[in-house]
């Protein structure tokens, strides 16, 4: 079995596109979707809308939790939560209530056992949609924070930057980003899993997308923030 797991579309409906068709193209199985699908692009509704004609498992980001209530104090920089909370504003703007009760009703974590492989996803850590684990990490800090169920492969989004780590026998990766890379690489991010009996293969897919196309869509748009996401959309950096 063949399966793609993708997170982190921040509205950029346009990467999103290149990666179903990539996956489409790949011919597999089975798509999981973990989290951060509306907020800080040009596309909040087309997203969602995208993500829930996929019919399949989803679960909560933090930015799906910033468009439902707010942006609270203390969980971004002081320097930047007026902005980010006008932003999130303009994402709520663009959605109705139905779109609002399924971004709320979204589970924090998925159990997965496919074949023999044993999964276990979430956005940011098993406990906090808002924790930031990095790459470099230590092994022990990793285990602790991450590993926290028993599981063959560990699969999580959040950082926008993708990596693949093996620790005591076991596979973590971040599957980086569909709309907002964060590595320097302008393309979207997915992980794709082989899955044979017990045995598997994790990689990292990275899809070419129409960036001009996305940068027009803000420019032309009342967007609160556009001058930066055009900066973020053209440096695949933050």
């Amino acid at each position: 079995m063949k399966i793609a797991f993708i997170s982190d579309i921040h509205g950029n409906a346009v990467a999103l596109e290149a990666v179903l068709n990539d996956i489409k193209k790949r011919d597999l199985d089975k798509v999981f979707v973990l989290g951060d699908i509306c907020y800080r692009g040009p596309e909040p509704k087309r997203s969602l809308d995208l993500v829930r004609s996929l019919n399949t498992k989803v679960i909560k980001g933090n930015a799906d939790e910033w468009v439902i209530r707010g942006i609270m104090d203390g969980e971004v920089p002081e320097s930047v939560s007026k902005m980010m909370s006008k932003e999130r504003d303009w994402i709520f703007s663009h959605l109705d209530d139905t779109d609002i009760t399924y971004l709320q009703e979204l589970p924090s974590e998925l159990n997965l056992k496919i074949e023999n492989v044993k999964i276990h996803a979430y956005h940011a850590t098993p406990n906090s949609l808002f924790e930031v684990v990095l790459p470099n990490e230590s092994d022990e800090n990793v285990k602790g924070k991450m590993m926290t169920e028993d599981a063959d492969l560990y699969v999580y989004a959040h950082i926008h930057k993708p990596f693949i780590r093996y620790i005591d026998g076991k596979c973590i990766m971040n599957i980086g980003s569909v709309g907002l890379p964060f590595d320097g690489l302008t393309m979207a991010s997915y992980a794709l899993i082989e899955i044979e009996s017990s045995f598997y293969q994790a990689s990292i897919v990275r899809v070419k997308y129409d960036l001009d196309k996305v940068i027009e869509q803000f420019s032309v748009s009342d967007y609160p923030n556009k001058e930066k996401m055009i900066k973020v959309i053209l440096e695949a950096k933050i």
